[in-house]
């Protein structure tokens, strides 16, 4: 296919020419998930809270994927895993658990390049008198851990931050920052949907009491989530009426779901290596790429600390929609930021948190791969990407005849061009 043959989007979907680089939005369920599953919906339909027959096998598998997702975090005990119908109720269980259950403290710590699940919470808590302290990030998106520590004090009830940014693809020393907390007597949570199954995580080796992951982010199918609860920590359940996961969460288990969770944590485990290996080589291959064949580009984020699969450019003097738009035509899928808010046409917060200004910040792009992604995608991406961008910047009233039209714009961000904050 050449650059000027577009696609038709009604062709899109695996093995009709769609190449997908939005995997940090959500995943294609694996075929070998979907085939666990499958026998749970017609087969064994019983509910696990009933003793006769058609309950008991459903317990077990249950049980099995409570094993299989407590060894893909590193969880001490299978227990500590409450199955959620996604990580946004996870994230919202533990920040009003750790509220509830504490006497006297009213106070969470947090910083405003989380997921807008935590961060919408937030907001919403604060307005009804909870006190937030916001840790700030640099323009690599980095957090201060000494800062983080002098927001802690008697009356903060929980700190909670992100062990991976959907958006940059920052990796954040959780350990090191749970190890704080706890050093302060402070409960620690974190967002863990962008770290499970493609770093290591071992949440036993350190003082993280709460973490919460999905299932969609992972090959596993959308609707299904992970609170982890470290034994001993207080808690009280979010939702009530049902005894299900030991009182912790009412609601009949969506048993098709949980299996297809196990399954695709056991496969999440066994393709790390593939993560780190041939995925980021790929991930390398269009950064490179690109800088080299774009210019006026900037790599967003901290590029030493990435999770594998995660690439944001941002494109000075063009508009990210427009991109994501011509990417469309041509069967091109990525994001412009975290997709629990790119129908907005608002800068990413993350990227007004990053303190990066609002013309900048409108002219990301977000590609994140997958274990499925082929090194032809990437080549085909990086094909029709630099005439897209040379097409948008004709259009542009800051570029003139391959170059920036003004000596000095100020508002187009380049983080090599400013101090970085302390």
């Amino acid at each position: 296919m050449s650059e000027q043959q577009k696609f038709d989007p009604n062709d899109l979907g695996a093995g009709k020419g769609g190449i997908y680089l939005d995997n940090n939005a959500t995943t294609m369920i694996d075929p070998k998930v979907v085939e666990a599953m499958m026998p749970y919906f017609t087969t064994y339909y019983g509910n696990a809270s009933s003793q006769h027959g058609f309950g008991v096998p459903v317990e077990k598998a249950i049980k099995k994927a409570r094993e299989q997702v407590a060894d893909l975090i590193g969880a001490e005990y299978p227990d500590e895993i409450i199955f959620t119908s996604c990580a946004s109720e996870s994230d919202n269980t533990a920040l009003w658990t750790a509220l509830w259950t504490q006497k006297n403290k009213d106070e969470i710590v947090t910083s405003k390049l989380e997921h807008p699940a935590i961060v919408d919470t937030c907001s919403f808590l604060e307005a009804r008198g909870v006190k937030i302290r916001y840790l700030h990030a640099n323009n690599y998106g980095d957090l201060d851990s000494n800062e983080f520590a002098s927001l802690l004090n008697d009356r903060t009830a929980l700190a909670s931050i992100m062990w991976a940014n959907n958006e940059t693809g920052n990796v954040y020393d959780v350990p090191s920052l749970a190890q704080i907390a706890a050093d302060k007597g402070v409960l620690f949570h974190s967002d863990a949907v962008q770290a499970v199954g493609k770093i290591p995580v071992d949440v036993k080796s350190t003082q993280v009491r709460m973490l919460s992951f999905s299932g969609h982010k992972i090959h596993a199918p959308k609707g299904i989530g992970v609170l982890y609860v470290r034994r001993g920590t207080r808690f009280l359940p979010y939702l009530h009426g049902g005894h299900q996961e030991r009182g912790r969460r009412a609601g009949t288990e969506n048993v098709p779901y949980i299996v297809g969770l196990g399954v695709a944590c056991e496969l999440a485990k066994s393709h790390l290596d593939e993560l780190h290996t041939r995925v980021k080589a790929l991930r390398d291959k269009l950064e490179q790429g690109i800088v080299a064949t774009i210019p006026e580009v900037i790599v967003m984020g901290d590029k030493g600390h990435r999770t594998p699969n995660t690439l944001n450019v941002g494109f000075k003097f063009v508009e990210g929609e427009a991109i994501l738009l011509m990417l469309n035509e041509y069967g091109i899928a990525a994001s412009s930021g975290s997709a629990c808010s790119s129908d907005s046409l608002e800068p990413s917060h993350v990227m007004q948190a990053m303190n990066i200004p609002f013309s900048a910040a409108h002219g990301t792009i977000r590609f994140s791969l997958s274990r499925f992604t082929t090194e032809a995608e990437i080549d085909r991406t990086l094909e029709v990407l630099p005439g897209i961008i040379e097409r948008l910047r004709q259009l542009s009233p800051y570029w003139n005849q391959g170059k920036p039209q003004l000596k000095h714009v100020d508002h187009v961000f380049d983080p090599d061009s400013q101090e970085r904050r302390a």
